[in-house]
């Protein structure tokens, strides 16, 4: 029972990612309080199956991973290429996608990273009306949202992750246990 509450944690997050992205894009600020209830989100969560597993490695592995990459964006945040939202976010996501995850956040993470950088040099790429949008808000901040593509990587972790635990239970015959 404690999975499928770990599991309705992971899908409570996506919404809140997605609000932070688009606040991140159309204001250049992610809240404290939304970093806040994500890292109580993600310990819940890791909090709950380590309980139900009796092995505390993830929750360990996952804060070593927040504390590096907080320590790691730390210098990028102090030469003002980051903003302290974006180092307060990728040090939170480790939580939410626990450490087994991590390996597909961070290619998810270089994938959007990418990708944005690629818009930002040619937003010729985009549909007419994407193109606007991005040009104008673009031109009007000056700076590129990085929480934008921290969320979109986190986003599709969790939908990785869900998949996979949904994909697990269903074929080991737990759902129909629980009906």
């Amino acid at each position: 029972m404690l999975l499928v509450e770990a599991l309705l944690l992971k899908v409570l997050a996506i919404p809140l990612l997605a609000r932070i992205a688009w606040v991140d894009f159309t204001t250049q600020k992610i809240s404290n309080r939304d970093v806040l209830l994500l890292l109580c989100l993600g310990a819940g969560g890791l909090l709950l199956l380590s309980i139900q597993s009796g092995s505390w490695w993830d929750m360990g592995l996952s804060a070593g991973a927040g504390l590096l990459l907080f320590v790691a964006f730390l210098p990028f945040w102090a030469l003002r290429k980051i903003g302290a939202g974006d180092v307060k976010l990728i040090a939170v996501v480790p939580f939410l996608i626990s450490g087994g995850a991590l390996a597909v956040f961070s290619v998810l993470l270089l994938v959007f990273a990418l990708a944005t950088a690629a818009i930002v040099k040619n937003p010729f790429l985009l549909p007419d009306g994407a193109f606007r949008l991005i040009v104008q808000h673009l031109d009007r901040k000056g700076v590129v949202p990085f929480g934008v593509p921290i969320s979109l990587a986190a986003i599709c972790t969790l939908g990785f992750l869900i998949y996979r635990s949904l994909t697990v239970a269903s074929s080991s015959g737990i759902l129909n246990q629980l009906n």
